[in-house]
Order: C-alpha cells, then structure tokens, then sequence
C-alpha cells in the first residue's frame, strides 16, 4: 500500500471514522457461536470490532492492519472492554506471507479487505480443521454502503472462484451466499460471504 493510502486510511480513524460500528461483521456473529474458542487471526482489522468481539467471547486474537491510527483506537477499545488483543501493524499488500503472523490459527477472519494476495497464505495459517471466514463488497446496482471504486467489489462468483479453483484435499468450502445483508445498523451491503474448512494432513495439524 502506498504512503498515500495509508495516510488517507490514518486520517480517516483520526477524524472519527466508523466510530458506530460496533457491532462484528454479520457472517461472524453467524458463525461464531458454532465454532469452538481457540486462536484467531483478523486480518484488515481497522479500529477492531470483530477482534475485539472474538476477544469478548473468549478467544486469543491476533490483529493485523497497516494504519496505526485504527490500531491505537482499537487498542482503547479493548482497554475499555477490559480484554486483551495482540494489535500488530503490517502492510499486506506488497507480500503478505511475509508480514503474516505465523499462526496456526483455529480461525481466521477477512472482512471486507479486498487483496486475492492474502488468501493462499491464510488458508496455510489454519490449523487442520480450522476456520477462514471471508465477506467482501461485491459489484450491485442497488442502494448499499462501501466502497464507490468498483476496483474495490468483487464480480459475482469471483470470492468462490478463488478457493474453487485451488480446491484440494487441504481444503473445503462450507458455505457460500452472495446477496443484500442488512447490518445491525440497518445499512445495507451487497456482500459474497465465504466459510472454508482447511482439512488433510499437513504441517497445521
């Protein structure tokens, strides 16, 4: 990511971006209750809502995200909430295995952080049976927040393409929906949402 775009992303947390969203990413609060505690990796994290919901129900959360704005506000947040998250400042877009925490991790969250990059290097940081959860802005003609740059919302299949296409015995797809989600702050989104279980023998076991 260029300096530029970090600094648009450090001026857009100084200045009290996202600050009513709270609430975690829909297909996490989904999914989380169904899923048993352990490690997890949030990737993109911003100012830590979904790191900081994972922390609240009991799980040992790493939290990655190049602006160092974002992270000290979710750093309050957490001292706030009296939980406990390991914030880490890295930028994914260049070479994201690089700056990865090595993991493995029982669960590993991609909300809305597009970058095809980062996909074959998280699914290699689950442990055997662990969890990727990903939700991106997709391309739709309808009334719904994100990003306006269609560079920046996936064509239609394209989220499922990517894990199909390298589909072996390491891994499976468990759920796939595209479609309107209506978040908790009533603002709707047009959203690919993908849950993939990493299986097999291999070095995350």
């Amino acid at each position: 990511m260029s300096q530029a775009e970090r600094l648009k992303w450090d001026e857009r947390y100084r200045t009290g971006a996202y600050t009513d969203r709270r609430h975690p990413t829909a297909l996490l609060a989904e999914w989380v209750s169904h899923l048993t505690r352990g490690s997890a990796l949030d990737v993109a994290c911003g100012a830590g809502r979904n790191s900081l919901y994972l922390a609240a129900n009991g799980w040992r959360v790493d939290a990655v995200d190049i602006s160092p704005v974002g992270l000290e506000r979710a750093r309050q947040s957490a001292a706030a909430q009296e939980v406990e998250v390991r914030w880490l400042q890295a930028d994914l877009e260049d070479d994201p295995g690089a700056v990865l925490p090595a993991g493995p991790y029982d669960l590993i969250v991609l909300a809305r952080y597009v970058n095809p990059a980062v996909y074959r290097p998280l699914v290699e940081r689950l442990r055997c049976g662990g969890i990727l959860l990903c939700e991106q802005h997709v391309v739709s003609s309808d009334d719904v927040i994100g990003p306006k740059n269609p560079a920046y919302r996936l064509r239609q299949n394209e989220l499922l393409r990517a894990f199909v296409s390298e589909a072996d015995t390491a891994h499976r797809v468990l759920y796939y929906r595209e479609g309107i989600v209506t978040d908790p702050d009533g603002r709707n989104a047009a959203l690919a949402q993908l849950v993939l279980c990493r299986e097999g023998n291999g070095p995350n076991q």
